[in-house]
């Protein structure tokens, strides 16, 4: 009986601590989601103010904090993603990009293992350092459009990159 007593004491305990940790966590994952959008708020900021007032004013420190690389060791085909974009009237998928850049450097691509996916990687990478916007078309299809420098700081996005 006495050891029936200990046994339910014990997962009491138990279910208390799991309860205590649960709860902590629940908060912690709240401060880190809040957190996490503020960091991107910031670097938003940043990036904007690069793209207004140029790199040299941010400074090189600031930049590589948010992940932007100096415009000389970007490579060739970020370059050409960027151009894509830019030149493009109207937002597009990743598949449309590939197939402009196949049109403008087709060796560009026979680089890549995945093309597709290396593109993707690019453009959600161009969202996040703020020259790209992506949303979703009439087909439920992320596309991307380039953010001109008149937008300054391109709207915040709702969601993670894919």
């Amino acid at each position: 009986m006495a050891e029936l007593a200990a046994r339910l004491g014990s997962e009491a305990h138990l279910e208390q601590v799991i309860v205590q940790v649960q709860a902590e966590l629940e908060t912690l994952l709240k401060q880190r989601a809040e957190i996490v959008k503020r960091i991107g708020t910031i670097r938003q900021t940043i990036v904007g103010l690069a793209n207004v007032f140029g790199e040299d004013t941010v400074g090189p420190e600031l930049m590589e904090l948010v992940d932007r690389r100096p415009q000389e060791r970007q490579t060739g085909f970020t370059k050409t993603c960027r151009i894509v974009l830019m030149q493009a009237e109207r937002p597009l998928t990743a598949p449309e990009v590939c197939r402009q850049i196949r049109l403008r450097n087709p060796e560009l691509l026979a680089r890549h293992k995945d093309p597709l996916a290396s593109v993707t990687t690019v453009l959600n990478r161009l969202a996040n350092y703020g020259e790209a916007r992506f949303s979703l078309n009439e087909k439920e299809r992320r596309t991307w459009q380039w953010v001109s420098e008149k937008g300054a700081v391109p709207e915040a996005q709702t969601s993670e990159p894919q």
